[in-house]
């Protein structure tokens, strides 16, 4: 159950939950809450979770101040919950390498083209957004927030990521979506509404010398635009990512000192 405006909660499945039955229900709830406020376009009241995920509200307050106590939520001055700093903490070690090559880069893309510009990475069958960046100087912008997810087959940044995963070269064009054989060829991917509502978004994939995907780049943005040049230029940022990361994994030390 969720009320217009959030997001449905999803947990990756794993054996236990595959069954229907999840190891810890206590974990698996306390997960979903996590995931719910993290997602949230704005804070939520104890009672929006609550009613999100089908739960008692005292039993949802306790989960949140548990996950408050590990700072992984906060609350705003009128008590809603929003994403806390202990976030950012575990998501260092994501992807490092590919964040930190990736930072310069979506920010003087967001900066040039006055759109929020994005990185995604794929956990299963879902793509995850890792970092944002929202342009400076924009007069008006969409706002996008670290830890959004949604299915990987949908979208332009889930396209990339399909479009550069080694599984999507391998199989038949039947079994693809049009779009992910047309952003092999062509470098990037458009989608639109498909994630968010009235929305849409180029991306393009960070592909290493074997081949190999690591994430996508993305811009989300709204009204028309020439999407061929967003196309290139989001294409060539990835380039840009991919070839950082490349140099910074080559620099890294790779024994004692």
């Amino acid at each position: 159950m969720t009320r217009p405006g959030y997001p449905t909660v999803t947990v990756t499945a794993g054996a236990a939950i595959a069954n229907g039955a999840p190891a810890s229900q206590t974990l698996d709830r306390g997960l979903r809450a996590l995931e719910l406020v993290a997602a949230a376009a704005r804070p939520m009241t104890t009672a929006d979770v609550a009613h999100a995920l089908d739960l008692h509200r005292s039993i949802t307050y306790r989960m949140l101040r548990t996950l408050e106590d590990r700072r992984l939520v906060d609350r705003d001055p009128a008590g809603a919950w929003l994403p806390g700093a202990g976030l950012a903490v575990l998501a260092t070690n994501v992807v490092p390498e590919v964040r930190a090559a990736a930072q310069p880069v979506i920010e003087a893309l967001a900066d040039d083209t006055a759109m929020t510009a994005f990185l995604v990475i794929r956990d299963h069958d879902e793509a995850v957004t890792v970092s944002v960046v929202e342009p400076r100087s924009a007069v008006a912008h969409v706002t996008y927030r670290p830890g959004k997810r949604h299915p990987v087959h949908r979208g332009a940044p889930g396209l990339a990521l399909l479009a550069g995963a080694r599984e999507s070269a391998e199989s038949s064009s039947s079994e693809l979506r049009p779009e992910v054989i047309e952003c092999r060829d062509r470098g990037w991917a458009y989608s639109e509404s498909e994630v968010l509502p009235g929305m849409k978004s180029v991306a393009a994939p960070v592909l290493d010398d074997d081949g190999t995907c690591r994430a996508a780049v993305a811009l989300v943005f709204v009204g028309e635009h020439d999407l061929d040049t967003l196309g290139r230029r989001v294409a060539a940022a990835a380039t840009e990512v991919a070839h950082r990361a490349r140099h910074m994994s080559k620099s890294r030390p790779t024994g004692p000192a």
